[in-house]
């Protein structure tokens, strides 16, 4: 019994190892490795004050960039800070002086009172880490 305990447990860690390994299928391009043309996101804004919601609205806001590297631009990846924020982004790499976007949804059911959530961009570029920031005010007319 003891024997099938260890073996199982050896099983479960090697699959748990070999799937944090893998890398996720929707990242495309590689990051950048420090050799040939650079990319880089420049964001008009990286806050936006969405003002006085009422509880329970889901808002956005589109965060407007620009490439203004010298190589293609490609997000690999957008996390949240909570679930009620969702990131969504082009994942076509963006050419030099080109320009995208990446939208924030936010909803604010269950919250009250000033929020403030960021979303942190990965990219190839110079920069690989950018930080977005929603702010809101959220107001419960039940109260």
């Amino acid at each position: 019994m003891k024997h099938q305990y260890i073996t199982g447990s050896w099983i479960f860690l090697l699959l748990l190892i070999s799937c944090a390994q893998e890398k996720p299928a929707d990242v495309q391009g590689p990051e950048w490795d420090g050799e040939g043309p650079k990319a880089e996101i420049r964001f008009d804004r990286t806050e936006h004050d969405l003002g006085t919601i009422v509880q329970g609205e889901t808002v956005g806001y589109n965060f407007a960039f620009t490439n203004t590297g010298e190589g293609s631009l490609v997000i690999l990846d957008a996390s949240a800070s909570c679930g009620c924020t969702v990131p969504s982004y082009s994942k076509e790499p963006v050419p030099p002086g080109g320009k995208g976007s990446v939208e924030v949804r936010f909803d604010s059911s269950g919250r009250t009172g000033q929020q403030s959530k960021t979303v942190t961009i990965r990219t190839n570029g110079k920069t690989p880490l950018v930080k977005l920031t929603i702010l809101a005010n959220i107001i419960d007319f039940n109260d």
